[in-house]
């Protein structure tokens, strides 16, 4: 008999449906934010501004994690059917979520740090040019956040909302959050700055500061647990997976090793091992999962039971 192995291959692509929407956005993001960066460094430079050089150099932080996402989307695409990788590429989007959290975390804490040491040690504050780069600021992530926003994280949706959906893009959700924490500094700023302005105070700027850490912490916290617990492969959905089970224990059989991961936005793996009394094809334990969403690889072993054979061939 001559067999066809190319009959029964099948890719392992499992990539978001909106992969190469979400990065051409990002892509487009990150061109805005290298605008902005190399705009306010050369103003500061040549009027010798330290807030628009601060600013400047603030924006180049964000362009490089917003520049990991990015790049993580075009590695994703580029190797999605690369043999190297025996589940694609579509972990690769919460490899670079996980980092990008990380680093908004560590962005947070030094803003929360220079904000208690100007508590301690206020500094004069330049109001009409700060308020003026806090406006344009707020421009340019308005406009960072309509690029980015969708479906899977609409315009005012918080981060993290919806963290146990399999069809999350966590990448896409980490620049969204980098671009949503800019813009919460940049409204916070301003109303500080023009309290401050109004009655000469200097504490509401270091105090706002204090209260963006803490939120933009909150955030980055709830995108590292949802990134890291697809890294991990953590069950998507308990819910999810007691259905699977459910569909297949049936007729007395019994699944006596279960395992359900996500393999990339909107995709999801399950391996079991089916323990029969009247063992049948893999195919046909298969059709028991027919119209659950997101089953992109399917891996049924079926074991025959001990007692059973023996009594048969008894």
């Amino acid at each position: 008999m001559s067999h066809s192995p190319e009959r029964w291959q099948h890719d392992h692509v499992f990539l978001g449906e909106s992969h190469e929407l979400h990065e051409r956005r990002t892509w487009a993001v990150v061109a805005l934010t290298l605008v902005m960066m190399a705009g306010e460094i050369a103003g500061g430079a040549l009027t010798g501004s330290m807030a628009l050089l601060a600013d400047g150099f603030h924006m180049a932080t964000h362009a490089g994690a917003l520049g990991i996402a990015a790049l993580a989307y075009s590695f994703a695409r580029k190797y999605a059917r690369h043999a190297r990788f025996s589940y694609g590429t579509g972990k690769l989007g919460e490899l670079a979520a996980f980092a990008s959290a990380i680093i908004l975390a560590l962005v947070a804490l030094l803003i929360g740090y220079e904000s208690v040491e100007r508590l301690i040690a206020p500094v004069p504050i330049r109001f009409g040019e700060a308020i003026a780069i806090a406006v344009l600021g707020l421009a340019v992530n308005v406009a960072s956040a309509w690029l980015l926003a969708d479906d899977d994280h609409p315009h005012g949706d918080a981060p993290g909302h919806r963290h146990h959906d399999h069809h999350a893009d966590y990448n896409a959700r980490a620049a969204y959050v980098h671009v949503l924490a800019d813009t919460l500094t940049s409204v916070l700023a301003i109303a500080a700055l023009l309290v401050a302005w109004q009655f000469g105070w200097t504490w509401p700027d270091p105090v706002v500061g204090i209260v963006g850490m803490i939120v933009i912490l909150s955030w980055s916290w709830t995108l590292v647990r949802a990134a890291g617990a697809v890294l991990l492969d953590v069950v998507p959905s308990p819910e999810l997976a007691e259905r699977i089970r459910g569909r297949l224990e049936q007729d007395d059989d019994v699944v006596t090793d279960f395992h359900v991961w996500r393999l990339g936005p909107g995709h999801l793996g399950v391996h079991a091992t089916i323990l029969a009394d009247d063992p049948r094809p893999p195919d046909h334990y298969k059709a028991r999962l027919a119209g659950i969403d997101g089953l992109s690889h399917v891996t049924i072993e079926v074991q025959p039971c001990p007692e059973h054979a023996a009594a048969r061939a008894g």
